[in-house]
């Protein structure tokens, strides 16, 4: 249990200190304890503490989606504010559905997500996503969802740094679905760049160009989820701006306040947004919306967040370290059984080899030791992620690293 945390520690309650090898849960970017955001919510909650999210707006929420849409990949400049990332996933999948059918195409309403895929835990997202466990614990699913084929392929790819060779191809399993269910009832593709929380998955080189592509040609959306990857992580504002590929809805959360308040935001182009906002002034283009879009509070932390990230240039700060965290995680490449070891930005993971009949338990005592000697990270079945606040330093690399590999050694 955490008792406490200050820049990239975290302290138990028995007072270890323990490194705090993943941002939070992807989301600390800045640091612990950042007294700049603190006091931002202070001054919020004195001055306006709730507005109504229906009908009425107030200022803040409209300078913060000025300071977004100034950061965001050119074209993405139109913000819906939620409060998780799962709420920006289902908000991105409505919007899909919403736009397909003032478009003047609603039959396109089929929505198709990746397999180990994440996109939360609503039933939009958890129908969308291709983890196992998260659908097999739900017996209702959203009709009309299927899948296109992960890209995990360790036969060609194992130890790539950076983006993995092999794989463009990939993304033609679309033309599978295009064949199976026609074009015309499919309203949305939705993948995250970088898949997180199923170790680390990157996309193999061309991939994400070839399902821009493809996506156009059938009139497809295409939805980033860049909840994990949005707001520095891999060196660039959002994976979008990485690999130069931009989607016609993208959601964020996580780093958008530093994690201090519970928030998220889906941004829209210009052709999604126009498309929907027809009607009269006085009607709902959109029936959707929650009590606490746009919270005063959240506002206020998420305008805290980017001043802290723009004076300490952290939004690209992780381009400089790439390379060295790169180096430092393939120094465990001959240990004891890791059978790979990927990285992109400041995102990394170590698979190891499954015992027999004990799928996952390598990898569970592995983070348990890690975090006994103070190193704290998630864990994905076999493969252990690692993607700290972008504040780290080469020293705080070196010591994960150190902690890891003795703790492989260890586990073998």
């Amino acid at each position: 249990m955490f008792a406490s945390a200050e820049g990239m520690h975290y302290t138990t309650v028995d007072g270890r200190k323990v490194i705090d090898g993943s941002a939070g849960l992807w989301c600390v970017n800045a640091g612990h304890g950042r007294r700049q955001i603190a006091a931002a919510v202070e001054r919020q909650l004195m001055s306006l503490d709730f507005a109504p999210s229906f009908q009425m707006g107030h200022p803040i929420a409209f300078d913060f989606a000025e300071r977004l849409a100034a950061i965001a990949p050119q074209g993405l400049d139109r913000v819906f504010f939620t409060n998780s990332g799962s709420e920006s996933a289902d908000t991105a999948l409505k919007i899909a559905l919403a736009y397909q059918r003032a478009a003047g195409q609603p039959t396109r309403t089929r929505l198709i997500g990746r397999e180990r895929g994440y996109h939360g835990v609503g039933f939009g997202g958890m129908s969308v996503g291709g983890i196992v466990n998260n659908r097999r614990a739900f017996a209702a699913h959203l009709p009309g969802v299927d899948h296109i084929v992960h890209t995990h392929d360790l036969a060609r790819n194992a130890f790539s740094k950076q983006l993995p060779p092999h794989g463009a191809e990939l993304a033609d399993d679309l033309e599978r679905l295009v064949a199976l269910h026609g074009a015309e009832t499919i309203a949305a593709v939705i993948v995250e760049p970088v898949a997180g929380s199923t170790g680390v998955l990157a996309p193999p080189q061309g991939y994400l160009q070839r399902l821009r592509q493809l996506c156009d040609k059938h009139g497809i959306l295409l939805i980033f989820d860049e909840v994990i990857t949005g707001f520095g992580r891999l060196g660039t504002p959002f994976a979008a701006n990485y690999f130069g590929v931009t989607p016609d809805l993208m959601t964020t959360a996580k780093g958008i306040t530093n994690g201090t308040v519970p928030m998220g935001a889906v941004f829209a182009s210009r052709k999604v947004h126009d498309g929907l906002m027809t009607g009269p002034e006085s009607q709902i283009e959109l029936f959707h919306g929650y009590t606490y879009s746009a919270h005063p509070v959240a506002c206020a932390a998420g305008l805290a967040t980017l001043d802290i990230y723009e004076d300490e240039g952290l939004l690209t700060r992780g381009a400089s370290l790439a390379g060295y965290w790169s180096d430092a995680f393939h120094q465990l490449k001959d240990l004891p059984n890791v059978i790979d070891i990927r990285t992109v930005g400041l995102m990394g993971a170590v698979e190891l080899s499954p015992r027999k009949d004990a799928p996952g338990a390598r990898g569970y005592e592995l983070m348990v030791d890690c975090f006994n000697r103070g190193l704290y990270f998630r864990q994905s079945g076999d493969a252990v992620a690692l993607s700290p606040p972008l504040i780290v330093e080469r020293s705080h690399i070196d010591e994960m690293v150190s902690i890891l590999g003795d703790a492989i050694k260890r586990v073998a």
